[in-house]
């Protein structure tokens, strides 16, 4: 396809003080750009009009330095087309084999303090899969996701007000899609609150580190659950946290260890509607304990939900943040897993104590998503697509996870599947002597994506296990997938 007027060429600069003529300064900077591989094989230059206005210079320059380049066989002029990098520069070009940085020969760029102590602390991440398979933990049923309501809202927000569309919207979030997270809260999780309170974040990881560095200061403590949410973890610890593992039970988070740990913590993070990865749902007496720790402590709790919309057993717990009286809770939400991961949106519902310190933040350097995302996302809620999605993504991982509970029947003893009232993932124990990391291992040879249980934990618990998500895999792929770990543990029955 023909362009326009070729690429733009803003880096030449030119000096009329030189002892070089202009002439020859453009010719050199443009054979520099070329030999560097800033113009690439086949590329079309701007025309000479076109680059004698950007460059300051006279018609009759540039044509002096593109005939230069076009008898060194650089260049390629085609009549009517225009003037073109030489195709046969690519194939000549000597690759650049610049030398590996070694440790401390000065080559890498030095870490800050927070950082570098932060990252040998890093919970391991494997690749985020844009595929589905069995067992992927990350992902949400991209096949029944309803792309022509979305499709037919993108597309009209493409033809809106170019202003709206393409400058740098409102600093807290598009006030509709506020609007609507805070009536969506409302009605499902009993948070009442207003949109003010509402801050729209490029998902929920922005969101934890957000608070984070507003409420942190280096070496505080943070109580983190023990296993837990492996990218929050890695978020507060580049904000300089000291992460205190606390344990968990049926409960949730087991305040009475934390306070045996850290009770001046300045900060807990906890996974109340679905604990990440254990499945269980926090106790109400539970949460008013951490609630009373919290308020004791004067500290802040972080409520990470990150897919408590698909809650499908029979009574949900309050979301945290709808008994906090105190103004101690944030609540992180995501649309990563309500709708799909590529969005990077996601929100935080602050305390009316920490408003003004976002908005501070939020008007002086923290940017956020796109706002025609915001407000496609607006719409999708608006118009009730969004709540369908939500009912008919409750049956359909229910239907899931009883499809992976049946199938996995047989290998009860040796892989014993927990029960779960929610979400996409559950986790499964395995007996003693088989080893987590063998499994995962041998499985993924066989294209089967386990998640072990001790990626999850900050210190080692007596557990063994593993993280099946069973969001993204139809029934058919569960089974096959439970098939696997059949012929797995069939091949090899110690796994030690």
């Amino acid at each position: 396809m023909k362009q326009a007027a070729g690429i733009l060429l803003s880096a030449i600069q030119l000096d009329r003080a030189s002892s070089k003529s202009v002439s020859v300064q453009l010719y050199l900077a443009l054979r520099q750009i070329i030999l560097s591989g800033g113009l690439r094989a086949g590329e079309r230059l701007p025309a000479t009009r076109t680059l004698a206005q950007e460059t300051g210079v006279s018609r009759t320059t540039v044509i002096d330095a593109i005939d230069r380049l076009i008898s060194e066989g650089m260049l390629v002029s085609r009549v009517g087309s225009g003037t073109f990098v030489a195709d046969t520069l690519e194939r000549q070009r000597p690759a650049a084999a610049a030398p590996k940085a070694k440790p401390g020969d000065g080559g890498h760029a030095r870490l800050s303090y927070t950082i570098s102590h932060a990252e040998k602390s890093y919970a391991p991440r494997s690749w985020l899969p844009h595929r589905p398979r069995a067992f992927i933990t990350a992902l949400p049923a991209l096949d029944a996701f309803p792309m022509a309501h979305w499709s037919r809202i993108s597309a009209r927000h493409q033809r809106g007000d170019r202003g709206d569309v393409m400058g740098y919207g409102q600093p807290k979030g598009y006030q509709p899609l506020r609007r609507a997270i805070a009536m969506h809260l409302n009605a499902i999780k009993g948070i009442s609150c207003d949109p003010e309170q509402i801050f729209i974040t490029s998902g929920a990881q922005h969101a934890f580190s957000l608070i984070g560095k507003l409420f942190l200061n280096p070496g505080d403590s943070v109580w983190m659950e023990n296993p837990g949410a492996s990218g929050a973890r890695n978020a507060l610890l580049s904000e300089g946290a000291e992460l205190v593992p606390v344990a968990v039970d049926k409960e949730g988070i087991v305040v009475a260890d934390g306070l045996a740990k850290a009770p001046h913590f300045r900060l807990a993070f906890v996974t109340p509607s679905h604990q990440q990865p254990l499945g269980h749902v926090m106790s109400l007496a539970r949460r008013f304990e951490l609630l009373k720790a919290a308020e004791e402590a004067q500290a802040f709790v972080v409520e990470d939900d990150y897919d408590g919309e698909f809650y499908f057993g029979s009574a949900p717990q309050p979301a945290l943040m709808s008994i906090d009286s105190g103004g101690r809770v944030f609540y992180v939400g995501t649309f990563s897993k309500s709708l799909f991961p590529s969005l990077r949106l996601g929100f935080v519902a602050v305390p009316d104590r920490a408003v003004e310190a976002f908005d501070r933040a939020f008007t002086s350097w923290v940017s956020g998503p796109p706002t025609a995302t915001q407000a496609i996302v607006a719409d999708f809620m608006d118009e009730g697509h969004f709540a369908t999605h939500i009912r008919m993504m409750r049956r359909m991982y229910k239907a899931r996870y009883e499809a992976l509970v049946h199938a996995a029947r047989p290998l009860a003893g040796q892989i014993d599947v927990q029960e779960t009232a929610g979400g996409f993932h559950t986790t499964a124990y395995l007996a003693p002597g088989l080893d987590e990391a063998t499994m995962v291992s041998r499985a993924a040879e066989r294209g089967v994506t386990l998640a072990p249980l001790g990626r999850y934990c900050l210190e080692p618990i007596p557990d063994k296990g593993l993280v099946l998500g069973f969001g993204c895999a139809t029934p058919d792929d569960i089974r096959q997938g439970i098939g696997v770990l059949k012929d797995v543990l069939a091949g090899s029955p110690k796994l030690v």
